[in-house]
């Protein structure tokens, strides 16, 4: 999953949601430095990409994908579930999405001296885009996989993500509404702990 659902899935526990926006920029021994909420943020993080990965439902988005897009198939189906989220937002919480984007980036401002260089970089162009909000845009969302597509090592193609969504967009939405309410349940609120895992959260440790 992108930005928007692993904010969604944080709960209202800053330390939970700052370690899950910095958690792809954690590796290794650096986990030690955060306190306990940020590390439980990281292995929250980890713990809901490798229930995403391994799920037959997304393995199937990413199949219909990888004809065009290869490589970068489980991105695109990152993104595409992140705008059926900002899209159906209402259909799962009864919170507003634009004040719910607000308070993400202002909890994210606080602590701006600590985030890792690469969450530096994106977080000033999350909030002047504000992506969480635009994902629901396939005009703001066009504008998302052409950057993503610029900063490519690989020729991507995810420039062409957006008109492949259009011809296919029931499909990825059926599989985004059978995935999704399972990944809340797992998830609910941030609060999912090792004891609750059949697989303990520290061993998704990279």
């Amino acid at each position: 999953m992108n930005f928007l659902a692993h904010a969604f899935l944080s709960g209202n526990d800053p330390d939970i949601l700052f370690g899950n926006f910095v958690a792809d920029s954690i590796k290794g021994n650096l986990l030690e430095r955060y306190s306990p909420g940020v590390k439980q943020g990281v292995l929250l993080h980890r713990a809901i990409d490798d229930f995403t990965d391994h799920h037959p439902v997304v393995r199937k988005s990413i199949e219909r994908l990888q004809p065009a897009f290869r490589k970068y198939s489980g991105v695109v189906t990152d993104i595409y579930f992140d705008h059926f989220l900002a899209k159906y937002w209402s259909e799962y919480t009864d919170q507003d999405l634009s004040a719910f984007a607000t308070r993400v980036y202002k909890l994210l401002i606080v602590r701006y001296a600590s985030l890792p260089p690469r969450s530096k970089r994106i977080l000033p162009w999350m909030i002047a885009q504000n992506w969480l909000v635009g994902y629901a845009n396939l005009n703001d969302l066009q504008r998302v996989f052409n950057g993503m597509s610029r900063r490519a090592r690989f020729d991507s193609g995810m420039d062409q993500a957006v008109g492949f969504l259009k011809i296919h967009y029931g499909e990825f939405l059926d599989d985004f509404r059978m995935f999704f309410p399972e990944l809340m349940q797992e998830f609910q609120n941030g609060s999912k702990t090792e004891k609750d895992n059949e697989t303990p959260i520290s061993s998704l440790i990279i």
